[in-house]
């Protein structure tokens, strides 16, 4: 995981941690990234974030991304100032890297509240899965909704599946792992696959899963795959087993891009697909193929079935 040079369209730049000598650049320009450091104190942040709300034109701020010593304020500090922050289009919740915080254990919280207080909200990015909810009945301007994490709780994952988005344009749920807090089924994204609650939908993620064959197949099926320009099974444990759903399931040729990047398939299996989709104009992404671990149990606890393992957990 890496923090992010551009959102929402906009190059992002770090709030400096001082006044700084030279002015700044309109608030409208840029993705304004908040970021105190990891040994700073309450006053630290306190002064920061009084820093940056006294120094920018919050009305004009589109967009916003939290980062570590920032990102556990964000909610409240937010909610706060929505009256303020008339403008605030697009947000980025714990824009952190490895080093900094492993995404098992980056916390996040009800965001109900937050998407209440914002309905002019376009974007949303959140980093993390552990504490995360999302009893979310429907948000209106919601556009693109990202959820990164080595485990996304079932009940947050089935809230957003079932939410009333009906602007949303693009869907990437990152499910994980059981073990860190993961275990998403595919009867729990029903109503999403049904293209229920989000006619404008037009990118669909479901990645880093570990049942990545199950997904394959329901995605074979599902009502919602004929709007979609582009899907991703990206980042799980994609076998032969879920590519053969796939290819005896419903057309997939009015795709622009299908993208499988790490996964477990077959080099046999890799060239029907592309021999399949490539000749209709289908951009298919197959890089990053793995090798199950060879350690000979049918079933291991940490690597999965047949030893395929997630692109993201820790």
């Amino acid at each position: 995981m890496q923090h992010v040079e551009h959102f929402y369209g906009l190059p992002v730049l770090t709030v400096p941690p001082y006044t700084p000598a030279t002015a700044l650049p309109d608030a409208a320009s840029v993705a304004w990234r908040l970021y105190v450091g990891p040994y700073s104190n309450d006053e630290d942040y306190e002064a920061y974030w009084d820093r940056f709300i006294s120094t920018v034109e919050l009305e004009k701020v589109r967009a916003l991304v939290f980062a570590h010593g920032a990102h556990y304020l964000s909610n409240d500090v937010l909610i706060d100032l929505s009256s303020r922050l008339t403008g605030l289009e697009a947000l980025f919740l714990s824009d952190l890297e490895d080093d900094e915080e492993m995404i098992s254990t980056i916390y996040q919280s009800d965001l109900a509240p937050l998407l209440d207080a914002f309905p002019g909200l376009r974007e949303l990015v959140v980093r993390g899965g552990e504490g995360l909810g999302f009893p979310v009945t429907g948000h209106a301007g919601l556009r693109a909704l990202r959820v990164e994490s080595g485990g996304l709780p079932p009940e947050a994952a089935a809230h957003i599946a079932a939410a009333d988005l009906p602007s949303l344009e693009r869907l990437e749920l990152w499910l994980g792992e059981d073990d860190y807090g993961g275990g998403t089924t595919v009867e729990q994204l029903a109503p999403l696959l049904a293209g229920e609650g989000k006619p404008a939908l037009r990118h669909l993620g479901l990645q880093n899963s570990p049942i990545q064959d199950e997904l394959a197949a329901a995605v074979a099926s599902a009502p919602v795959v004929p709007r979609l320009t582009s899907l991703s099974l990206s980042m799980g444990t994609l076998s032969d087993e879920g590519a053969e759903a796939l290819l005896h399931g419903q057309p997939l040729t009015h795709l622009e891009e299908l993208d499988l990047s790490h996964h477990f398939l077959s080099h046999d299996m890799m060239l029907r697909i592309w021999t399949s989709l490539e000749p209709a104009g289908v951009r298919v992404n197959l890089y990053g193929r793995k090798d199950a671990e060879d350690d000979g149990w049918e079933d291991d606890e940490e690597f999965g079935t047949g030893g395929r393992y997630i692109a993201v957990a820790e």
